[in-house]
């Protein structure tokens, strides 16, 4: 198995685990973006600088309610309780949220905390850098709680 093929399974699985503590809130949630598209635009899309390469993993619905979910597993990072986004991700996060607003983009990382694209950028404004520059570096204790952002099981249960 390649390095990218070992990437994409855990990315799958976290996918998969979002949806369902989402579906457990209520939500009903679709797949979309690149991991929904044949083998062949895949491929193609990676020799590609286009933003569709980080288009949100899943979309939910619950009431009128509809937002948007990009899986960011394998985060936050082991040695600094931070989470590492790339640059090009948060600039396709930015640009999708304004073309699609007032549908929210939600980074939901490994341990399932929450942040919007907007949210990483302002707390990275006057934060430590990568040293490539290639990411954004933010606090995990910035991040807000899966529950408060998605209502909790327990609630929907009730």
């Amino acid at each position: 198995m390649t390095q990218w093929q070992h990437r994409k399974a855990v990315g799958d699985l976290h996918e998969q685990r979002v949806a369902a503590a989402l579906r457990a809130r209520g939500w009903t949630v679709h797949p979309c973006g690149q991991g929904t598209y044949p083998h062949a635009v895949r491929e193609a899309l990676r020799c590609t600088r286009s933003a569709l390469r980080q288009f949100p993993d899943l979309i939910a619905a619950r009431g009128a309610d509809v937002v948007t979910i990009d899986a960011k597993d394998r985060m936050p990072s082991t040695d600094t309780s931070r989470y590492s986004i790339s640059a090009t991700t948060i600039n396709a996060g930015l640009h999708f949220t304004a073309i699609h607003a007032p549908t929210p983009l939600y980074y939901v990382f490994g341990d399932l905390k929450v942040l919007t694209p907007a949210e990483v950028l302002h707390y990275t404004d006057h934060a430590l850098r990568h040293s490539s520059g290639a990411y954004h570096l933010v606090s995990t204790h910035r991040a807000h709680p899966f529950d408060d952002v998605f209502g909790s099981a327990a609630a929907q249960a009730a």
